[in-house]
């Protein structure tokens, strides 16, 4: 497989006009610019960014054996300005350590699952095509989507589909699939489905697959990726230089709002309200670059529907955070 027929990398130019600025001021200051790619995938976004920029390091992020693979072999060409990382995109210090750089002057993150794992039939990531229910973006760990249907009560598995999933009819659901369990173990995606299709009310069976919303919840457990981007927002701000940017791409409203919320907070004065004049540790470390979050545009919808529901926000590093607050 060549990575760079299998994904067609989101808002492209987009990241690119984003990132720019600071990775030409690194440039011109006689540094060699490090972006940290954290969510490497196919390598599309990185490709691009070292073809546009001549001296500029990137260390790409990747849970998948599979995608530091695939994405190796399209960077092979720019040689060691390309460093592999395989982790969870939290270790954002593992992809500056790479880099031999204490910040990074750019870090990327294109959340959510990949093309690779989409598109790979054996996967059971995609409930349109028939396979074991397995979900694991890293292939390691012990928790499958198959484990999870085979062990949690029906309570646990409702909440679930409604709190990942915004399931409406995840008590619904959880029930069939309990009772479906006791007959036969539920190993692939076709006999989820099914299960799933046979316990949707007629009147509701127009209103888009039923499984669409179930399968994402399971992903994110298996894969613990709120847990995660929990931790990846401070790592990512905190790992920013001076004049750094960060540029964050989400797929799904419970990604984006904690995003939104760890930007926000950090582009925000921490001064108590009562307090005459603001104190430099009190200042904002960050400056947002856009209003608000920046859909894809119509012509990119169309050409890639999988720009559909996407999210970009982006920040500034304004200023760096003194040893005191780093401590508290």
């Amino acid at each position: 497989m060549d990575a760079a027929d299998l994904h067609t990398p989101v808002m492209l130019e987009r990241t690119l006009e984003l990132l720019a600025p600071a990775i030409e001021a690194a440039a011109a200051a006689g540094r060699t610019p490090v972006v940290v790619d954290g969510t490497l995938g196919m390598g599309g976004h990185t490709e691009a960014m070292l073809a546009a920029h001549p001296t500029l390091v990137v260390a790409g992020i990747d849970r998948d054996p599979d995608a530091i693979r695939l994405a190796g072999a399209r960077l092979a060409r720019f040689g060691d300005r390309f460093r592999p990382v395989q982790a969870t995109y939290d270790r954002i210090d593992l992809a500056t350590r790479a880099a031999g750089v204490r910040a990074a002057d750019g870090i990327l993150l294109d959340l959510g699952v990949s093309s690779l794992q989409l598109d790979a039939a054996d996967r059971g990531f995609a409930y349109a095509k028939d396979a074991p229910l397995d979900m694991r973006m890293g292939q390691d760990g012990d928790v499958t989507a198959a484990t999870i249907l085979a062990e949690r009560g029906a309570r646990d598995l409702a909440r679930l589909f409604r709190e990942y999933g915004d399931e409406k009819l995840a008590d619904r659901y959880a029930r069939a699939i309990v009772a479906a369990r006791d007959t036969a173990p539920i190993e692939t995606s076709k006999q989820l489905v099914d299960i799933l299709q046979a316990a949707t009310p007629r009147a509701l069976s127009n209103q888009g697959h039923p499984a669409k919303r179930v399968f994402q919840a399971l992903r994110i457990e298996v894969n613990q990726e709120l847990a995660i981007l929990e931790r990846t927002m401070p790592a990512a701000i905190g790992a920013l230089g001076q004049g750094g940017r960060l540029v964050v791409l989400a797929y799904q409203s419970l990604e984006d709002r904690i995003v939104k919320r760890a930007l926000q907070a950090a582009a925000s004065s921490t001064a108590p309200l009562d307090l005459p004049a603001e104190l430099p540790e009190h200042a904002p470390q960050l400056r947002l670059l856009v209003k608000g979050a920046e859909l894809a545009d119509e012509a990119e919808r169309a050409a890639n529907p999988r720009s559909a529901p996407v999210r970009l926000r982006a920040a500034e590093r304004i200023r760096l955070a003194s040893t005191t607050e780093e401590l508290s």
